[in-house]
């Protein structure tokens, strides 16, 4: 896909993940509307794009609700005049035991990571075909592919939206609309801040603008996935599929430190 000119729409883009990937589309010639919750913070970004030339839409809104998506495909769209790719980058996070967890928290990793971008898409399908050259980009996660302990609704959720863009890029196959699954590793970004695993625990951080780096180059080349993590990702999966006790046992001498490492790992 070439990305000039292309009108892009993402979620969670005033920080973190969505920021960096906008910061490289913009760059490449794209007409960028971003959605956050944060009024204040979607106002900097917004403003700082302006003060370097570039005119970004900025949404406040909460993508978990209904009103939220609907406001934020209004203003893009209104604002861009179509829509070509939508990137569901929105995220949350709520680290611990699942019976110390509490319901609502649980809820809400739900509803912002698994059901406001399936809800989202169906609602951008019209406009993503009237595009004839569109593109769905679905931010999942590494423990989509790797369960970890403590973050088993996270995992549940992240790796519903993986599947979810598997299916729906071949529903969607020679339909002009393309789907494209992220799967970022541990990404210096203010949703990981609470988090104090390091990389003795798998938790080894990038920048974000690596990861949209990666993600950038994955759109222009219509690829079905992008994974992070190098080598030792990829030998992990494989390990994962073929030997999962292995995994198990692996985990089992960490969880004690892992457990108390993410215990306040918080980010909804």
């Amino acid at each position: 896909m070439n990305i000039a000119g292309k009108r892009v729409l993402i979620t969670g883009g005033s920080s973190g993940i969505g920021l960096a990937v906008a910061q490289v589309l913009v760059a490449k010639g794209a007409k960028v509307a971003i959605s956050g919750r944060r009024p204040e913070v979607v106002a900097a970004v917004v403003d700082d794009f302006k003060a370097k030339g570039t005119i970004m839409q900025g949404v406040v809104a909460d993508v978990a609700t209904a009103q939220g998506r609907e406001a934020t495909l209004t203003v893009a769209m209104e604002a861009l005049g179509g829509l070509d790719i939508l990137v569901n980058n929105a995220g949350g996070v709520r680290a611990g035991r699942l019976e110390n967890t509490p319901e609502a928290e649980l809820q809400a990793m739900i509803d912002v990571d698994l059901v406001a971008p399936i809800m989202l898409t169906r609602a951008a399908m019209p406009a993503l075909r009237a595009s004839g050259d569109a593109m769905v980009v679905n931010v999942a996660s590494s423990i989509a592919l790797i369960g970890a302990p403590f973050y088993a609704t996270y995992a549940a959720a992240k790796a519903g939206l993986a599947r979810f863009g598997e299916a729906l890029r071949r529903e969607l196959k020679g339909e002009g609309i393309h789907v494209l699954t992220a799967y970022p590793g541990g990404t210096d970004t203010p949703m990981m801040k609470s988090n104090r695993a390091g990389p003795e625990l798998g938790f080894s951080l990038e920048p974000a603008s690596a990861v949209a780096a990666a993600i950038v180059e994955g759109i222009e080349a219509n690829a079905f996935e992008v994974i992070r993590g190098g080598e030792a990702r990829a030998q992990m999966t494989a390990l994962n599929r073929d030997n999962p006790a292995a995994v198990d046992e692996r985990f089992l001498g960490l969880k004690p430190a892992l457990e108390d490492a993410v215990k306040d790992h918080s980010a909804l």
